[in-house]
């Protein structure tokens, strides 16, 4: 089976780990912190905390942000669950911007909308979770203006995004945004198996995201509260000062980051020749192709997923024609608001029309740096193919 997404591990990867393994700590050593200065250096921001998945970031930002009961916060319905979710953990209320059908991230239009009507009800969101769906990332700098209009803070749901790009500079600087999250998930641009990072320029929400991602234990002295310290404590004190959670990252899985992080922008340039590839292959076809670049932004993706649209009665003959012939495409995404836990919570078909149109089509096809020209070509074929098949349909 050609997966849709797949790691790619050669033996650098392995030696790091287990030089870990054989001469190191393998948890609270030198790779995670070592991680994490490449990581910010990378991205080119201050600040960045390395935790074990890429749903902790998400959950830490909340927290940091004092997202809790009765607060209100916003995002896509297309995307993984976990970047809605981040904000029930908290106890907030969740809200959907409908997607924009071209760029298929939430829509500035349908976002500009929502907020005039959300002021005038008194119940703005207290932030935005923006996701930069399959690698590309959303207008930043016209979100950052809503936010600084509407007061609400922005988090950039970036797990598919490291390495793209938003008006030439990196995603991760977070000069439009009070952090950004990213996902070392096997399938992401680079992994540490399970794994996920939240970066920033703001000291105090970094301050606040480690003391959540780490049991709300400090050893600071200029966060630890002087009226419950004694005279005899010692080198040893420590204070719990929130209540936290364990979502460090252990050195073991922060060495592979580490050993990852060096291809990163190879990485980036596979996945894009296989968009290429696919994008000259199907220009002519009966589907709906993702966008190359966005010029207008500077936008270049990362291209974590590449995702055709096809005609929807189409979409699960296609999947299983597909996986018949040995190729694991997939679909991204469910709609968040259709899953059951979210319908209980009063959310129904037809809320968001063009994520619910996008979803009823979408398919995403094998894209990963170690895809093999033969794979691509069997891809291509297959589409061909089954477009072939069903064109009786199609001219129906």
């Amino acid at each position: 089976m050609i997966p849709y997404g797949k790691q790619d591990i050669i033996q650098a990867d392995i030696d790091a780990v287990v030089d870990v393994l054989q001469n190191q700590f393998l948890t609270q050593g030198t790779q995670v912190p070592a991680f994490e200065k490449a990581i910010s250096e990378y991205c080119n921001v201050e600040y960045c905390i390395a935790v074990n998945s890429g749903t902790s970031a998400l959950h830490v930002a909340c927290l940091a942000l004092d997202i809790g009961e009765g607060d209100l916060v916003w995002t896509t319905p297309i995307t993984f669950v976990a970047s809605a979710n981040c904000a029930r953990y908290c106890g907030a209320d969740i809200d959907f911007v409908d997607i924009d059908p071209v760029t298929r991230n939430l829509s500035i239009t349908q976002l500009a909308e929502k907020l005039e009507i959300a002021e005038k009800a008194n119940r703005l969101p207290k932030a935005l979770v923006c996701v930069h769906y399959a690698g590309q990332s959303c207008d930043m700098q016209a979100i950052n203006q809503l936010g600084q209009r509407y007061g609400f803070k922005i988090i950039e749901d970036a797990s598919h995004a490291l390495g793209a790009k938003y008006q030439n500079k990196l995603v991760g600087n977070c000069q439009y945004s009070d952090c950004t999250v990213f996902s070392f998930h096997p399938v992401k641009p680079i992994t540490t198996a399970e794994g996920g990072a939240l970066v920033t320029n703001n000291s105090a929400l970094y301050q606040k995201a480690t003391l959540h991602a780490k049991h709300g234990v400090t050893r600071d002295d200029s966060l630890l509260e002087p009226q419950y310290r004694s005279v005899a404590d010692g080198d040893w004190y420590y204070q719990q000062i929130e209540l936290g959670y364990n979502y460090r990252l252990s050195d073991i899985h922060a060495a592979l980051g580490l050993s990852q992080l060096q291809r990163i922008d190879t990485y980036i340039q596979r996945r894009l020749h296989v968009a290429e590839r696919y994008q000259h292959a199907f220009e002519a076809q009966s589907t709906t192709l993702p966008q190359l670049t966005l010029p207008q932004l500077s936008v270049d993706s990362g291209w974590h997923l590449y995702v055709v649209e096809l005609p929807f009665q189409l979409r699960k003959l296609a999947f299983d024609y597909f996986r018949t012939h040995k190729i694991g495409v997939n679909v991204h995404y469910i709609p968040v608001h259709l899953q059951p836990y979210y319908q209980k919570l009063g959310f129904k078909q037809g809320d968001f029309p063009h994520a619910e149109s996008f979803y009823a089509g979408a398919i995403t096809l094998p894209i990963h740096p170690n895809l093999t020209l033969p794979e691509q070509e069997k891809v291509i074929s297959c589409m061909r193919d089954f477009l072939t098949s069903v064109s009786h349909q199609l001219n129906a």
